[in-house]
């Protein structure tokens, strides 16, 4: 699975604004659209704190990153997301290193398709991953993305969604967001697994709901309490990520499948451009969803902003996921 050409991200990045005097803490850095995110807005000049659990992969990619971005202040901090006491230790050395306040957060990391295992805290490993955690990660650091907006302006926080929040399932259920970690429909038959169906799928389908879900939440919350801090989210189409080679040799992608499907997807960088407008463009509003496209065809071509939409933008579901993930982290987050 070579990685494709960049077609849109040259001309994309020529069109970013300076990040100069602005902070920027990012999750999953160590590949992928993080990789290219964290070290985009280190060239335009933001000082950027990676989060990362710790591993050879880790410690690798941030001395790439220093190496690509000489003149830039760069810090790395360990965080596990499968473990809400190192998200909660990393929120707190982050806390440390950006006094001066947050401009941007992005919650980026995610995994996919995982087996059916509970973390630590007993929640589903994908779940957790990707929402749980951040989610927490938000909440503690609010007041430094408070700061950050009335001094400038603007502060944002940026989630990463995916075409998957389209399918199996449009309605984000409770159960999946309750600790039954390991007891939410098992691994799937190797047919399900290599046809991308079945509760693998269906897992990684809640958590990728939650995050846009998150996002319309935040974003009602904090219009609410006229707050300058943005919520916005972004998806990265098919992107070639160090997510499906993960996931086939997890067993729950079929390789010569893959590698047909595979061969119609964007770059990293491409994938990247979603979150990266989400975090530097100046018209990008609370309650955007950047991608190419918002429909499940939309796998590839420039980011575009489009509504949150309504199957996870609704009053029901907003609640539902609030709750439950307050309930999840044990500690109200207050707007």
């Amino acid at each position: 699975m070579a990685d494709p050409d960049s077609k849109h991200f040259p001309s994309f990045r020529s069109g970013l604004p300076s990040m100069v005097d602005k902070t920027v803490v990012i999750t999953g850095t160590t590949s992928g659209t993080g990789q290219v995110a964290a070290r985009t807005v280190a060239e335009l000049g933001a000082k950027v704190v990676v989060l990362n659990r710790a591993s050879d992969r880790s410690r690798t990619s941030f001395e790439g990153l220093s190496a690509d971005c000489p003149d830039s202040e760069l810090h790395q901090v360990e965080c596990d997301l499968q473990s809400f006491d190192s998200v909660r230790t990393a929120a707190s050395q982050v806390k440390e290193l950006c006094s001066e306040g947050i401009d941007v957060l992005c919650n980026n990391a995610g995994v996919m398709a995982l087996a059916d295992i509970a973390t630590v805290d007993g929640f589903d490993i994908q779940m957790q991953t990707n929402h749980f955690s951040h989610f927490l990660l938000t909440g503690e650091l609010m007041p430094l993305l408070e700061r950050a907006a009335e001094g400038n302006g603007d502060a944002r926080v940026v989630n990463h969604s995916s075409v998957a929040r389209l399918s199996p399932s449009k309605k984000l259920q409770a159960k999946f967001l309750s600790k039954q970690g390991g007891q939410l429909g098992g691994d799937g038959s190797r047919l399900q697994n290599a046809m991308f169906r079945g509760p693998r799928w269906l897992r990684y389908n809640q958590s990728k709901l939650a995050n846009a879900a998150f996002t319309a939440a935040l974003h009602v919350k904090l219009q609410e309490a006229n707050s300058n801090v943005r919520a916005l989210v972004a998806h990265p189409g098919l992107s070639n990520t160090h997510l499906q080679k993960t996931s086939v040799k997890e067993g729950a992608m079929g390789s010569l499948l893959t590698g047909m499907i595979m061969r119609f997807s964007q770059s990293a960088e491409d994938g990247a451009m979603g979150i990266l407008s989400c975090m530097c463009l100046p018209n990008a509003q609370s309650g955007q969803f950047y991608g190419p496209g918002s429909g499940a065809a939309a796998i590839k071509g420039k980011a575009e902003p489009f509504d949150l939409e309504p199957f996870y933008d609704n009053a029901d579901t907003r609640r539902l996921l609030w709750e439950e993930s307050e309930g999840a982290i044990a500690s109200e987050f207050a707007v």
